[in-house]
């Protein structure tokens, strides 16, 4: 796939590749790399399923690391087949592989199939061999290199051992990052959250222009958050697809209670959130829940309804009438309709998301805030001295006012309105907090 129109790949570093059948450790060995635990760890095999990027640094030196699913080669199982192909895209893109395999097992025929496909490559590849935590076991390495090749380290990614000498070896030919940095274009993080098959990895790779994410029709595809980067009209978008969120009742699998506290952390670290509604099935009591996560985080929520090209009796405001009466909280978030299959109506979601950015962390002067309050005294008497603006992301205002009792709902409510109408604040939440004007310090 090609990106959209006006839309561009972020400057690339160089690529380290970590590919391993299923459970060799690839995943606590990417999170080593990359200091954080960006990639879910779990003795579930088949834990990861997409390809997971991340920066890192070594030795002065800036790269980028890609952790992909566990392969397995002749599997033709539809999940499995997918895995083979989404790290094959990684690994034709890689500078170097770090091809993990298990040191307390002997050599399985998927680890030679693995071997051969590499090997026609002809991509540096550094064979490390995990779970070496002693020296006891460090002969056991020795063995490996029946498999042809050169380069065999011993290491252990649970204890950090043999990680220097693995990286040193595979950054050897990577530029030092010490040059001058470039000025920084401005960023904006959006996170995809929304149920299960809701169309998140489609539109993802939709927007990215690249096949990015695993998309199959089974449920729960994506375990692990997807992102990936790219510039539209100067500004750099970075989209993160997360984990579809189940009802409690229906998550078992370790995997899967782990996707659900990943995806909410991500939607504490992004800046908008793109809450996918399927359009098929209409708004059910979890599309709710999911939405309240980017509320309660103060985050601007853009409702995407999906799948509209194909939805049954096709009504616009019904539809949003719908949306309304079961978010009754998310008043201000647009609502979109689009099609992230074939891309019809995705474009507009670049605007939308940059002027909730703007309106999270837009700042009122003193100036601006007084000439506001004259004209709010003249709608409404809510025995209210002055507000202040407090903070961004959300917006948050202090009342000033007389007495001890908070203010109430409805004036709250009339308050937001009017500052989200009068001061520009659309498509973003906006936090009121009271204060006593003659309360104790």
């Amino acid at each position: 796939m090609t990106p959209p129109d006006n839309q561009t790949q972020t400057q690339a570093l160089p690529i380290v590749v970590i590919v391993g059948r299923p459970n060799v450790g690839k995943s606590t060995l990417f999170n080593l790399i990359v200091g954080s635990r960006r990639s879910i760890v779990g003795d579930e095999p088949g834990i990861t399923r997409d390809r997971i990027y991340a920066e890192a640094e070594h030795a002065g030196k800036r790269f980028q690391v890609i952790d992909t699913g566990g392969i397995i080669p002749n599997d033709e199982e539809m999940i499995p087949s997918e895995i083979l192909r989404q790290a094959r895209l990684a690994l034709v893109s890689a500078d170097h592989i770090i091809f993990l395999i298990d040191g307390r097992t002997e050599i399985t025929g998927a680890d030679r199939d693995l071997a051969k496909m590499l090997h026609k490559l002809g991509k540096p590849v550094s064979l490390a061999v995990n779970k070496i935590d002693s020296p006891r076991r460090e002969e056991l390495a020795m063995d490996f290199h029946a498999m042809g090749f050169r380069n065999v380290f011993a290491i252990s990614a649970e204890h950090r051992i043999g990680l220097e000498e693995l990286l040193d070896h595979a950054t050897a030919s990577f530029p030092s990052s010490e040059e001058p940095q470039m000025s920084e274009m401005p960023r904006i993080a959006v996170a995809i959250i929304g149920r299960p098959n809701a169309g998140k990895s489609t539109l993802l790779n939709t927007l990215t222009g690249k096949d990015r994410s695993i998309v199959t029709p089974e449920p729960g595809t994506t375990r692990d958050a997807v992102d990936e980067s790219i510039v539209h009209e100067g500004i750099e978008y970075a989209f993160v697809d997360t984990a579809g969120i189940r009802r409690k009742g229906k998550t078992r699998l370790m995997a899967e209670k782990l996707s659900v506290v990943m995806a909410r952390r991500h939607i504490r670290m992004a800046d908008v959130v793109l809450m996918l509604i399927d359009a098929e099935e209409g708004v059910v009591g979890l599309d709710a829940t999911i939405a309240g996560y980017a509320h309660e985080g103060g985050r601007p929520v853009i409702i995407c309804v999906n799948k509209w090209d194909i939805a049954k009796g096709r009504n616009k405001i019904e539809q949003v009438k719908k949306i309304r009466d079961a978010m009754k909280y998310l008043e201000y978030a647009p609502v979109a309709f689009l099609s992230a299959k074939n891309g019809g109506g995705v474009q507009q979601l670049f605007s939308l998301i940059r002027r909730g950015h703007e309106a999270a962390n837009r700042r009122v002067t003193t100036g601006e805030l007084n000439r506001f309050f004259e004209r709010l005294e003249k709608k409404r008497d809510f025995n209210v001295r002055y507000i202040t603006q407090a903070s961004v992301r959300p917006p948050t205002f202090v009342v000033f006012k007389d007495g001890k009792q908070p203010l109430h709902f409805s004036n709250e409510r009339f308050l937001i309105n009017q500052i989200r109408e009068m001061l520009n604040f659309e498509g973003t939440p906006i936090v009121i907090k009271t204060r006593s004007k003659n309360r104790k310090k």
